[in-house]
């Protein structure tokens, strides 16, 4: 099967498409160099993300191994992660900075 979605960091809870994906349709990811793949439940328009795990409500959209935003709903695996279920979180970027 051919590559058709992105995992960015092993810690991210979603994989980037980088095609147009149809409901029922493969995706189709490495993961620790293996081939993985998961079912789309729903058209993911390209360069959007899909669930690789069911997201609870207020739950941590996890992508490049940084928390990326939080969920508005429940987001089950298979389904589209998009600005209309997630909400960004702001960071205090000073107390994440490495002190010397």
């Amino acid at each position: 099967m051919k590559i058709n979605g992105l995992l960015m960091d092993d810690r991210d809870n979603v994989v980037t498409c980088v095609a147009e994906i149809r409901k029922g349709d493969q995706v189709v990811y490495l993961k620790d160099g293996k081939q993985e793949t998961l079912e789309a439940k729903e058209d993911i328009p390209f360069c959007h993300k899909i669930a690789l795990v069911d997201l609870p409500q207020d739950g941590e959209v996890v992508k490049y191994g940084e928390l990326l935003g939080k969920t508005r709903e429940t987001i089950e695996k298979g389904h589209w992660v998009s600005d209309r279920n997630i909400f960004s979180v702001p960071r205090d970027y000073e107390l994440e900075f490495v002190k010397e």
